[in-house]
């Protein structure tokens, strides 16, 4: 689908085009084209390859999507995959943009995502001085939106670590935390695996050997890679919260276990003094001293009752029970 297909000169903006308008403004010195898809069709990817004299190579990797994260450089041109994040109810959803980039074109397919970059538009063509930089500025406002979104996940993330670090200390919990605790930390590796990648892709971009089409926005994609820096680290910081929060709730779980196996301990000493002593008294001899005791039983009982609330108590103060 077409989102939109705009035409610019000199940071100020044209005109709408229609798709057949594209190769002519293309070939003007001075203007360039940016062009929005969503969930584009192989008929519409073939058109614009057409239209732009896309890469074969590039068009293929976005009509198959599903694509690592990466800046690749064809010629002149470079084509680079970024993957949107986005909640839906507890689940992270993956989506992707991938993005042409030509001394003279913008083109970005957006798939299997409900994030739009209308306000990206809207902010480069408030910007004119900047928009005179060309197709490479627009590239960067493209990135910039895409990483500043991560941002929010982040916080979330860490709001449900914190939530859940708080009932580790909970009788009871153990299981359903750490249920919690690898289900927050696939959605950790789900981040990672987006911007891991592109932060390493992202030093093309700002570094000592720059795509031409991208030379006069260096200083905006070396913001963009110290964005992506700080996100990495916040995930590694997260990820190590999270390894050692399985472990302390696994030393929760070995200590209630162990509070467990104390009490069943003590109570299985006490049982086994009164079996002692039931055992000793049942046993059938004729010559035993006390089965002739008009008072044997009621001692048997008082002593068995006697020793046993003496072992409680003891087993009590010493914290077993």
């Amino acid at each position: 689908m077409l989102i939109n297909c705009v035409a610019y000169e000199n940071g100020s903006r044209l005109d709408d085009l229609t798709v057949e308008e594209i190769s002519d403004y293309v070939a003007e010195p001075g203007c360039f084209v940016w062009v929005a898809l969503r969930d584009a069709t192989p008929e519409e990817l073939d058109k614009m390859a057409e239209e732009f004299n896309l890469h074969e190579l590039a068009v293929e990797d976005a009509r198959h999507g599903h694509q690592r994260p990466k800046i690749e450089e064809y010629g002149d041109s470079i084509f680079v995959v970024m993957q949107l994040l986005e909640y839906d109810g507890n689940e992270i959803v993956v989506g992707e943009v991938d993005v042409f980039v030509g001394h003279n074109y913008v083109l970005s397919v957006r798939n299997r995502s409900h994030q739009h970059f209308l306000g990206v538009r809207e902010r480069c063509e408030r910007e004119p001085h900047l928009l005179t930089q060309g197709a490479g500025f627009v590239l960067y406002a493209l990135m910039d939106a895409v990483v500043d979104r991560y941002f929010p996940i982040i916080d979330r993330l860490e709001s449900d670590l914190e939530a859940i670090e708080i009932q580790i200390f909970v009788k009871g919990t153990a299981r359903h935390n750490i249920e919690q605790l690898y289900d927050l930390k696939r959605q950790v590796m789900v981040l990672k695996h987006a911007v891991a990648p592109l932060m390493e892709a992202a030093g093309k971009l700002s570094g000592s050997r720059v795509p031409a089409v991208c030379a006069n926005s260096r200083e905006y994609f070396r913001d963009v890679s110290d964005h992506l820096v700080r996100i990495n680290a916040s995930l590694d910081t997260i990820r190590d919260t999270i390894a050692t929060a399985i472990q302390v709730n696994l030393s929760m779980v070995a200590i209630e276990d162990g509070e467990v196996n104390k009490k069943l301990a003590a109570w299985a000493g006490i049982f086994a003094v009164v079996t002692a002593f039931a055992g000793i008294w049942g046993m059938n001899f004729h010559n035993m001293p006390e089965l002739d005791w008009a008072y044997g039983y009621p001692f048997a009982l008082l002593t068995i009752a006697v020793a046993g609330l003496v072992l409680y108590f003891r087993f009590r103060r010493t914290g077993w029970l």
